[in-house]
């Protein structure tokens, strides 16, 4: 399961924008402007670089923006990555590991810079419209640096909203998202966001 996909969600109905006077890329601006929280569901699937599924999962997110989220995976295993504004931490409960770094170093120009970094998202990304295909408006963003985790990255939305997000890296590989039940600016606990290491679990990184 891959850390990068993460933070993978955005939640576009917001901000008074309709599909007719708005396009995607003031969408995505709108939502950083006016939203500090979210949460929702999501069911993930991975692709090789042929275009055959490897991977399904699924699972419960959350995040408060600047640099705070967790992405809870349920099935088929269980994982959870919190950014708590310092360090990111990734917990594998079957394992019993735990993998640290600062949390500057996991946002940079990646999908959880979309998600909880800060409103300066264009020194990071370059947006472009990308069109409509399957009843979706596109957005792509390209992050800005070549040592990114992801090579691009495309969110499509109807009227009602962020419903598909699409993450190819490197390797060719393509993570996509779908989302369910989403929540704009939900009152969240701040111990959401809180990560304290399981007593005997393996440490890795700083």
């Amino acid at each position: 399961m891959k850390k990068a996909g993460i933070a993978a969600a955005l939640l576009f109905a917001l901000g008074g924008l309709s599909p007719a006077d708005a396009s995607s890329i003031d969408r995505l601006k709108e939502f950083i402007r006016h939203t500090t929280t979210g949460k929702a569901q999501f069911n993930q699937e991975l692709l090789d670089k042929n275009g055959r599924s490897v991977q399904k999962s699924n699972g419960t997110m959350e995040f408060s923006r600047p640099g705070k989220f967790r992405w809870s995976y349920q099935k088929p295993y269980a994982q959870l990555i919190v950014g708590d504004g310092e360090k990111l931490w990734v917990y594998d409960p079957e394992l019993n590991q735990v993998t640290v770094k600062k949390l500057d170093q996991a946002l940079g120009q990646s999908p959880a810079a979309l998600l909880a970094g800060s409103n300066e998202i264009e020194k990071e990304f370059n947006l472009k419209d990308d069109g409509t295909q399957n009843g979706l408006e596109w957005l792509q963003a390209l992050p800005k640096t070549e040592d990114a985790s992801f090579e691009s990255i495309r969110m499509g939305f109807d009227k009602s909203g962020l419903q598909v997000m699409e993450l190819r890296d490197r390797f060719g590989q393509t993570t996509i998202l779908h989302f369910s039940e989403l929540e704009l600016n939900p009152r969240l606990s701040p111990k959401l966001f809180e990560f304290t290491p399981p007593k005997g679990a393996d440490i890795v990184g700083e």
